[in-house]
């Protein structure tokens, strides 16, 4: 995978006042740095659109990466708890491995399911299309893909359709005190 970074936008994460959406904020209060990428936005396929957008800047596919939020088995609770996995947009998602690596955190019991859309907006505070693992409203327990520590710069949703941050993997993990492990199918 490459480490490269794109040519884009940049910020040091050191602006005073508010920023556009949560996830800036976040990474602003954090004193990280990271990139602003914005793209117009025009499909409902939010991230082949971001991969594609972003080619255009010298950034691979690989490096750009999309959140879910899942549902794990609720055993006796009415309702699952939710949890974000995030993975490149070049994979699918292993509920499976996903539901696995979360119980070994003490998060479910094993099994899980795609949240539903608006759980998940309600949960994130953003829309589909748009959910960041950073400056969601309910702070949920999180999963990123090994794959992420192959990159230097990862790109993530900015908090809104058409918006995508760079950052340093270990920036994410920490800010979302993050597990990573091998979560997509296939492998």
């Amino acid at each position: 995978m490459s480490g490269k970074k794109g040519h884009g936008k940049a910020a040091s994460g050191k602006k005073t006042g508010r920023a556009a959406t949560p996830t800036l904020q976040v990474c602003a209060d954090a004193g990280i740095d990271h990139e602003v990428r914005e793209f117009d936005h025009h499909t409902t396929n939010y991230g082949e659109e971001a991969a594609e957008m972003l080619a255009s800047e010298g950034i691979e596919a690989d490096q750009i990466f999309k959140t879910l939020l899942i549902g794990l088995a609720a055993g006796k609770e009415p309702k699952p708890e939710l949890a974000v996995a995030v993975v490149p947009v070049t994979g699918r998602l292993s509920l499976k491995h996903t539901a696995v690596t979360l119980k070994e955190r003490g998060y479910g019991h094993g099994k899980a399911s795609m949240a539903k859309p608006k759980d998940a907006e309600r949960s994130s505070g953003y829309i589909t299309g748009g959910i960041s693992p950073l400056g969601q409203k309910h702070r949920l327990p999180t999963v990123i893909d090994e794959t992420a520590l192959l990159c230097d710069t990862m790109y993530v949703s900015g908090g809104k359709r058409g918006l995508d941050i760079g950052l340093s993997p270990q920036d994410l993990i920490s800010l979302t005190d993050a597990t990573t492990a091998d979560i997509l199918e296939g492998h």
